[in-house]
């Protein structure tokens, strides 16, 4: 399987020449992404990770939670409302949903939907949301105005993967990058793995 990373918590997923892609949003410009995918897979509504007039112009099958899905009226039976504990099989991956719930991020206004994706019981791709799986490959959220380092870190050491590779990092400049790299390596030197921040555009095999 191969994990191409696009911007900030975009990522595509190749098997056997077929391709499935997670939360192509405002905050990822390369057309690559979604190129010849045959599902989008969509965490949750906020911009950075969904893009609906995007999804609008391709004809590939959409699979998210329900809050996504009541922003994508008129595209019919393309659109699949996944929740928890679902299990559905697209494009040769077997793909399990966790989670129901945004991670807390202010106090005045409550969490929106946010599923999760297991792909394959092989990569995990939470969205903005701290749940816990048993995932040998996590795409971890590296930096958001609701992530501190301590819950990062907290996170990554109670799923313990055997690879960890940070995505979500398009809200920080280089300065923070270098940070969140730091954090990683220390924590790759801790455990023994590979834990490292992934650049747009770097591909990794698992």
């Amino acid at each position: 399987m191969k994990i191409t990373k696009y911007g900030h918590a975009c990522v595509r997923v190749e098997k056997n020449d077929r391709a499935i892609v997670i939360d192509p949003g405002v905050m990822t410009p390369e057309l690559a992404a979604t190129a010849g995918v045959e599902a989008v897979l969509i965490t949750h509504e906020h911009f950075d990770h969904f893009d609906p007039e995007r999804l609008r112009g391709i004809e590939s099958a959409i699979y998210t939670c329900a809050g996504v899905a009541r922003h994508l009226e008129g595209l019919g039976e393309r659109v699949h409302v996944v929740h928890d504990g679902d299990e559905f099989t697209v494009a040769g991956f077997e793909v399990s949903v966790v989670g129901e719930k945004h991670h807390f991020s202010h106090p005045d206004t409550p969490p929106v939907d946010n599923v999760g994706f297991l792909i394959d019981a092989e990569v995990f791709h939470p969205g903005d949301a701290l749940t816990v799986v048993d995932a040998p490959t996590l795409l971890l959220p590296g930096q958001a105005p609701w992530l501190t380092t301590p819950d990062m870190i907290d996170y990554l050491r109670r799923i313990a993967p055997l690879r960890a590779y940070a995505i979500h990092d398009g809200l920080i400049n280089e300065w923070g990058q270098k940070v969140l790299d730091s954090v990683l390596s220390m924590e790759a030197d801790r455990a023994g793995t590979d834990i490292r921040r992934l650049l747009p555009g770097e591909k990794v095999e698992v």
